[in-house]
Parts: structure tokens; sequence; C-alpha cells
């Protein structure tokens, strides 16, 4: 199991305050369509605060393409542009969060690589046999490889 920084702990719950006020976002733009394609009584108080709330965010986007009406329904297209628009800035701004604020735990990183012997010929019978230890670290715990190789008495003479 694995434990989360404090660092981490503000990073995750900062992103989650993001994507909660950037969902309101969309939840709210996405009830203006909603209410503009089942052609909802303009005059109507929730209707009015809907359209008057949204209005400040889809502004941007309004004249940006044509707006398709039949019989008082109409689909407001840039409004729809306006929630894909929204969605992508709310991705790259967590984004920008963990790379601007995330801190690797470790910040060393060590290679190592040990050679012992390439090839090792199988051993004769009774012939004494050592235990070497390989290890190869790399990003995070090391990782050790107990390996039998045989010592062939012949090279140990010198």
């Amino acid at each position: 199991m694995t434990t989360r920084s404090d660092n981490e702990v503000f990073i995750v719950k900062l992103t989650q305050l993001v994507y909660l006020l950037f969902g309101l976002l969309e939840a709210l733009i996405g009830l203006r369509v909603l209410l503009k394609l089942i052609a909802a009584n303009p005059n109507s108080p929730f209707a009015v605060f809907i359209y008057n709330l949204s209005y400040v965010f889809v502004w941007p986007f309004t004249g940006l393409t044509r707006t398709p009406a039949a019989a008082g329904m109409v689909l407001e297209i840039p409004s729809i542009i306006a929630m894909f628009v929204y969605a992508l800035v709310a991705w790259a701004l967590v984004k920008l969060i963990w790379i601007l604020l995330d801190r690797p735990r470790d910040t060393s990183v060590v290679y190592q690589t040990q050679t012992v012997r390439e090839t090792t010929p199988a051993p004769p019978a009774g012939a004494p046999v050592q235990s070497v230890t390989t290890t190869e670290t790399r990003e995070g715990p090391a990782q050790t490889t107990p390996t039998l190789v045989w010592i062939d008495p012949k090279e140990n003479t010198k």
C-alpha cells in the first residue's frame, strides 16, 4: 500500500475542485442548451435565471456559427462549442497544476548494472559453486537478483 504525501493530497483535492467547478459550469451550459432545445418559456423565472447566469460564459462564443431554430426550438451550437472548450480548459488546467505542483518523492536516480559473467559453463559434478548477487537499480527500489556461478579452480590459481 502506498501512502500519499501532503503535497499529493493537496494536488488531488485542488484538481477535484477544478473538476467540480468546471463540471458545474458544464451543467449550467448544458441546461441552457436543453431549455432552448425544448422551447422552454423564456419568461419563466427559472429559464431567465439560467439564461442570464450562463450568458456570461456563452457570450464569447455567440455569433460563432448559425443557430438553427424551428417552431420555437433552438439548437445553440455556440453553447455546445463552449462546453467543449471549457472541458478542454479544465483538462489543461488540471495538467498544469500537476506539472507545477507535483514534486517527485526521490530526486536521485541511479543506474547501475553489474555483469558477473556473460556465459557460464555447467559445473562438473561436485564442483564448488559460489553465490553472486547482481544489483540493478532504476527509478524506484533496488532489485537484487541472486545468481549461482560455478568457480573454475583453474582460474583461481593465479
